[in-house]
């Protein structure tokens, strides 16, 4: 018969292999920049995405749920009806978005889950 030692032994080893198991085998989806993504959209309709990129000054519109989010060339409208948002989402704020893309009409759409904005500008040069 096993100790109580052994067993509490035991049973935390295989509790760490299964923790180090399912980290391994869902490891979290890296953040792509508009750019990346607008290059070949149809690859990425239908499945999870992590974005980030600047929220396009004037497009943020709080009875549709809707605002684009532009990279340096290209941009995409985030719709966060279905969304978590952090607070201090505005204009020219940076934001990490994180949904699914989709093509609405001809027009690709990220129906974001999750919406978080970037630290308050008291770190940006003063003018």
């Amino acid at each position: 018969m096993w100790s109580r030692r052994n067993r509490l032994l035991v049973t935390g080893g295989v509790l760490t292999i299964l923790l180090l198991s399912t980290m391994l085998l869902e490891s979290p989806e890296p953040t792509r920049t508009v750019d990346e993504i607008m290059v070949n959209p149809d690859s990425f309709v239908g499945k999870e995405v992590a974005l980030r990129g600047e929220v396009y000054d004037g497009s943020l519109n709080n009875d549709t749920m809707q605002f684009i989010l532009e990279g340096e060339s290209s941009t995409i409208v985030i719709s966060f009806k279905n969304a978590a948002v952090s607070n201090g989402l505005d204009d020219n704020r940076t934001v990490y978005a994180e949904g699914k893309i989709v093509n609405l009409n001809g027009e690709y759409v990220l129906e974001a889950s999750i919406i978080k904005t970037s630290c308050p500008s008291k770190y940006e040069a003063e003018s």
